[in-house]
Parts: structure tokens; sequence; C-alpha cells
């Protein structure tokens, strides 16, 4: 079977890592595509992810140039696809690929864990065989997205007990970014300021950053997600900050860290998938899977910068795990009649 996979941000790569391992296992064949935007490509090169750059990166925060830049791509992808021959697309939250898909007669799976990016949920779950989702996600949620319940398939628990599975971290990493494993520990991810469901604005995550920055027993390292943000938080100068200028292995520093906190979302359930201890700074409504994280006090807001416990972690972390093949399984089930 011939696989086509679209990765269009970042958070999709430790996402379909472990299931494009599976599907060689199986002995199928993949093809990867994927854009310009954040650390995406870094990433992929990073874990040794054969892959192809196609179509223009992101559109900007606009309505406009985001329509502008789907259309674009969905042309590119569209003409990359099309003498292929693919058997099945898969694509989390990359909406562009079930549109291509459709229009050739490619069956897919397209999964997501956000339900409140409206638009985008909006067309990948009209165009897709399957609409792949955790548990957690209310149906009534999803039909207002066109996600009927008869092509919904679901999963048990988060992606990231899925793509943690087997994972080791790799404590070089702390060298990598010149850590000092005395001081307390903080990784920061930052808003995701150029998507389209994030309109609200987000000055705590500033004071978040002022309140680290600033704390000589404090080693923090923000994870920026664009240029312009990594430029913004240099521009302060806050000396207990570390921003690097490359992709980094982000899991490894979030395993070894002593505390996270993060503004988007794939970042705040990784540390709960790994037991660490997270704040969530998203200005935005909550999903259904954050909002179950902090009933279960896996997942805590923060309200003010103050409010933040450093302290040193004083054992290793109780992680949870899946199994990946049972979340391939899921995806498969566009394959089915």
């Amino acid at each position: 079977m011939r696989v086509w996979i679209d990765i269009s941000n970042s958070p999709q790569v430790s996402f379909f890592r472990p299931l494009i391992a599976l599907l060689h296992a199986r002995g199928h064949e993949v093809d990867v595509t994927t854009r310009e935007y954040a650390q995406t490509v870094e990433l992929l090169e990073l874990y040794e992810i054969a892959h192809e750059v196609v179509g223009p990166g992101h559109g900007g925060a606009g309505v406009v140039g985001k329509g502008r830049a789907t259309a674009g791509r969905v042309h590119a992808l569209r003409t990359f696809a099309k003498c292929r021959n693919f058997d099945l697309a898969l694509s989390h939250a990359s909406h562009e690929l079930p549109l291509v898909a459709r229009s050739l007669g490619i069956l897919s799976s397209y999964a997501f864990d956000y339900e409140f990016a409206r638009v985008q949920h909006a067309l990948g779950s009209r165009a897709a065989r399957r609409v792949i989702v955790p548990d957690a996600i209310p149906q009534e949620r999803l039909d207002a997205l066109g996600a009927r319940r008869s092509k919904v398939r679901r999963y048990p628990g988060l992606k990231e007990e899925y793509s943690l599975a087997g994972f080791e971290p790799d404590r070089a990493v702390l060298a990598e970014v010149g850590l000092d494993s005395e001081q307390v520990l903080v990784v920061v991810r930052t808003p995701p300021d150029v998507s389209l469901y994030h309109r609200h604005g987000n000055p705590l995550f500033v004071d978040v950053l002022e309140r680290l920055g600033r704390d000589e027993d404090v080693r923090a390292v923000v994870l920026p997600r664009t240029t312009g943000q990594r430029d913004d938080i240099l521009a302060r100068r806050l000396p207990s900050l570390v921003v690097s200028d490359r992709a980094i292995d982000g899991l490894s520093l979030v395993a070894l860290c002593d505390l996270v906190v993060s503004a988007g979302g794939t970042m705040n359930r990784e540390a709960a998938a790994l037991g660490v201890p997270v704040y969530t700074t998203f200005a935005g409504r909550l999903g259904a899977v954050d909002e179950g994280l902090v009933h279960q006090e896996r997942l805590r807001l923060l309200t003010a910068a103050d409010g933040l416990d450093l302290v040193k972690r004083a054992s290793t972390p109780n992680a949870r795990t899946r199994d990946p093949a049972v979340l391939l399984d899921v995806l498969l089930t566009a394959l089915e009649g």
C-alpha cells in the first residue's frame, strides 16, 4: 500500500513519527509532504524523516492571507499527488490534504484534537472519509464541523500518549542549550499568535516571560513558533531566558525539566503525558481534551505570573504511554467500506 502523509506544522512531526515507522515495518510505502512553517522542516530533518516541501508556507494571521495560502497549497499538493497512485492519505489538522485527496479519489483520514479551530476543521472534516479524534470530544461539537457520527472514529487518551511510546529523553539536549541542572529548569512555549482561533491576545504570557526572565534561580528555555516571536523575546534582554536559534529536541527538554508553561496545546499535553507539572496560559477557549486534563489536575490554569510554583522536581515523572499501533489502526479505518 502507498500512503501519503502531509505534515504542515511542528507538532505533527511527533504525532506521525512512530506511525511512519509502523507503516514501514508493515511493508507499506510512505511519502511525506510538508511546508516551510515554524520548525516543521527542521524537526523532520532532526528525526531523519524523508519529506518533500510542497507549496507555499503559512498565510499569516489574516483570513485573506490564509485563504490564498490554502488555495496555493491545494493546487501544489494536487500537482504532487495526481500521478502517484496513493491508496490512502493521512493528516493531523492539515486540512488541505483531505481536500486534495477527495478531488483525486484518494481515501483519507483527517485527525485533530482541538475542536475550536472551526474553519480548517470544517473543511477537513467534510472532505475526509474518516474523522479521527480523541474520545474526550463530544459528538455535538463535531456535528458543528460537518463530522457526522457515521464518519467519526475515536481513540482513547491523548495523542501524545501514543507518540511517547518507547521514548527515552536525550540528556545531551541540556548541554546543547547550556543549562545548569542546579537551577529550576522551565520550558516555555509561545502562543499560536498566527492562528485564526487565537484572536484574543495574551498579555499574561508577556508577564510570565518577565517573571521567569528576571529570576536568577531559574533557567527558562523558550521555544518560539516564528522568527518574529524569537526576535521579540530576544529584544527584551531577559537574563534567565534561553532562546535557541534552531530546532531542538523539545520533547527531551520537557521530560527533563521541572516545569512547563505553554500557551499552546501539544506541549501541554506532552508534559501531562510525561507527568511533568504544566501550566497553560492559552487565551482562547479550552478544548475538551484540555478541559479533561484540568479536571484531572494534570494541567493547571495560570491566571497570574506570580502563581507559578518554581521548585525543583523531586522525582522522575510517571509517564503514561499507549501502543501507537492502536492509533494507526484507527487512522486506517478510512480503508473500510
